[in-house]
């Protein structure tokens, strides 16, 4: 185990970045279902140039796409994974999952299941669009667990696969446990409340300090505008369901990355998931002064540095 750790070209939006970056958006089909989808890269793709390696965002239960991955601080600083990793040289992909963001809006509870047949229209549309039959995900919180479970049903689509903010089967969670006082409101609704308090409190819940109170009130703005309103179907299956990913399935490379003080899952819980794993190419990271958003907290930059490290990592020669 690794110890913790010190459719239409569009402007990319105005942030502390380096250099402008190339943007398109893109919908994908899931039956009639349209899924929103949102890429960026450092230039243009042009006709004949080798892929760049492509990596997909996966969101969680509370917050879409954008907000979650392509945050604008203005005065904060670089909060955006998106232009961190496309200056890194990666063709960056995020979706907004059934009931989220810019998606089609039903009367699904978009669950786990139905997060994988997201992840499963999107990655064909990735693979239609870069020639890439293999890309690395990174999912967080519940987007992790439906990129672990998309890594089950479908292993010969991905290379590299990071989960940050995972629970297993969700023994001794003191998050869990908490939600799970709404178990029977979960069942009976498709929806439950996400206001700005909601949103406040993911940063608030583990360990107040480990993320600057005002990226709350941007990642606010930016979600209200869809609604106060948000899908049930993951919280049900964390509380009810677990575990809803087979390590010993999990084929790929694999990188288990949490805050020391997130509440989602224990140590013990990540390291019964680790010690699964099939592939020798595997790590545990803790990240020192983070909670449940390994995203947006302060010590984000530590994150940026042990995913990029693990998905450049040299090839095993001898999988090879």
């Amino acid at each position: 185990m690794l110890g913790a750790v010190a459719g239409m070209a569009t402007a990319a939006p105005t942030q502390t970045i380096s250099k402008k970056l190339w943007t398109n958006e893109y919908w994908a089909l899931k039956g009639d279902v349209k899924l929103y989808m949102f890429r960026k890269r450092a230039s243009a793709p042009r006709a004949g140039e080798t892929a760049l390696p492509v990596l997909l965002l996966v969101h969680g239960s509370s917050n879409s796409s954008r907000s979650s991955f392509d945050l604008v601080t203005p005065g904060l600083g670089e909060y955006s994974v998106m232009n961190v990793f496309a200056q890194y040289g990666f063709d960056v992909w995020t979706l907004d999952h059934e009931n989220y963001g810019r998606s089609s809006r039903t009367e699904s509870n978009s669950d786990i299941a139905s997060g994988v047949e997201d992840l499963k229209a999107a990655v064909e549309l990735i693979a239609r669009e870069t020639g890439k039959q293999k890309i690395h995900m990174f999912g967080e919180s519940s987007g992790a667990i439906r990129a672990g479970a998309y890594a089950v049903a479908k292993p010969e689509r991905v290379d590299r696969l990071v989960l940050g903010a995972f629970t297993y089967k969700g023994d001794n969670s003191p998050t869990l446990a908490e939600r799970a006082k709404q178990l029977d409101y979960y069942k009976t609704h498709n929806r439950r409340l996400r206001d700005r308090d909601m949103i406040r409190s993911i940063f608030t819940r583990d360990k107040p300090g480990t993320s600057d109170p005002k990226i709350a009130e941007f990642l606010a703005d930016e979600e209200l505008k869809f609604g106060d309103q948000t899908p049930t179907g993951t919280y049900l299956d964390m509380t009810s369901k677990l575990p809803l990913v087979d390590p010993k399935k999990v084929l790929c490379p694999v990188q288990l990355i949490r805050g020391e003080y997130d509440g989602i899952a224990t140590v013990d819980d990540l390291q019964d998931f680790f010690k699964q794993l099939p592939s020798g190419d595997r790590q545990f990271v803790i990240l020192p002064g983070m909670a449940h958003s390994v995203v947006l907290g302060k010590n984000r930059q530590v994150f940026w540095h042990a995913m990029k490290s693990f998905l450049e990592a040299p090839q095993d020669i001898h999988a090879a």
